[in-house]
């Protein structure tokens, strides 16, 4: 009865593409955790932490409803999302950390030079800590921030606490959202659905502004000259 009530909502509430391809996944993370209770929060927060595209701000929202309806605690609904997605992020930075050269160095697809290497690695010494926390609280970004963290082998327990301290916020604050608001839990998901859209217009921005700068010759030397810097200092 309680799936059958989620469909009630109408498919025109879903006007915007990205919506049509995220509702059957959304339908599958109900299911799961209907099924399963707090074993399938702990499972799918752990796969959309791995790489895999688990829409987590649903699945909390969905785990916050049922706290609504007395099903589950918002202490259990919240450890087992964190828990989720300090394993996913785990196994995520351990692929960047052990898989570095065979990922990068050796792969033409997406290779990058020991010079480019050199610049992650730099990155991560001067900006790493804001970078892992911030990056978990943003839709999309989070699912992905632990692979350069791998990739640039930051401590393992920095990048464990950081990862921690920036995914309660998320985990916490949409489980409450969706203890809230109750049966319109799926409203709101769709509501929410603007800040994924502002993370991509941001990123494809970001794209081609270092697209048309490369073009225009105005960073490519000095790129080059301060990669090259970098690889020697690493070195």
């Amino acid at each position: 009865m309680l799936f059958g009530r989620l469909h009630t909502i109408p498919a025109l509430r879903m006007p915007i593409p990205y919506a049509d391809i995220t509702g059957p996944i959304v339908d599958f993370c109900v299911n799961v955790i209907n099924a399963t209770g707090l074993a399938g929060v702990f499972l799918l927060m752990a796969a959309g932490s791995a790489c895999i595209p688990i829409p987590s701000e649903a699945v909390m929202l969905f785990a916050g409803f049922n706290v609504h309806s007395g099903d589950q605690t918002m202490l259990g609904i919240t450890l087992a999302g964190l828990a989720g997605n300090m394993v996913g992020s785990w196994l995520t930075y351990a692929v960047g950390y052990y898989g570095r050269i065979d990922l990068l160095e050796r792969n033409r697809l997406i290779h990058l030079s020991p010079a480019r290497l050199a610049w992650v690695d730099n990155w991560f010494k001067r900006h790493g800590d804001a970078t892992v926390f911030l990056a978990r609280l943003l839709p999309l970004v989070r699912a992905f921030i632990s692979l350069p963290a791998g990739l640039a082998k930051m401590p393992f327990w920095r990048f464990t606490w950081l990862t921690a301290l920036g995914s309660l916020p998320w985990v916490l604050g949409f489980g409450l959202i969706g203890r809230a608001v109750g049966d319109n839990w799926e409203q709101w998901r769709h509501h929410l659905q603007v800040l994924d859209y502002l993370v991509v217009a941001a990123i494809l921005g970001l794209i081609v502004y270092a697209i048309v700068r490369r073009r225009r010759g105005g960073g490519t030397a000095n790129e080059d000259r301060a990669d090259t810097a970098g690889a020697t200092e690493t070195l």
